[in-house]
């Protein structure tokens, strides 16, 4: 993303969960540690604005880097996906995080039972049906 423009940590947090159509965004302890390796490998530099803030450029190392790469982060940038346009829309990205939230805490108060685990199948299966008929 710095390939494209000199961008801030706090730009690409974004600009990454943007493409994975807010299922996922990076944290700050991903981020600027990867940046920092950057910058020590001699890939990137900082420039520092008037504000403090850091913004994070290739260097010609950097983009023999990225080229030499291309293939790589062609790849990962298909997986990832069209850029966030085929998003969930928020209610949606809300229940199904509910539904996680839901079941990892179940778990934490023990193990299922054979039933239990037929029950929460059953009323998973129908709302699989439910979104294959919207």
């Amino acid at each position: 993303m710095i390939a494209d423009q000199p961008r801030h940590g706090y730009e690409i947090i974004k600009l990454i969960e943007e493409r994975m159509g807010g299922s996922y965004s990076p944290s700050p302890g991903v981020i600027y540690p990867m940046l920092s390796w950057l910058e020590d490998m001699g890939y990137a530099v900082v420039e520092t604005e008037q504000a403090g803030r850091k913004r994070y450029r290739l260097t010609a190392e950097g983009e023999t880097f990225v080229a030499a790469n291309r293939e790589a982060v062609d790849a990962l940038f298909t997986r990832i996906g069209p850029g966030g346009r085929e998003a969930l829309p928020a209610p949606v990205t809300r229940a199904t995080e509910n539904l996680k939230l839901a079941l990892r805490l179940r778990l934490r108060r023990g193990p299922l039972d054979p039933a239990a685990a037929e029950a929460i199948a059953a009323a998973l299966d129908t709302a699989a049906q439910a979104i294959e008929r919207s």
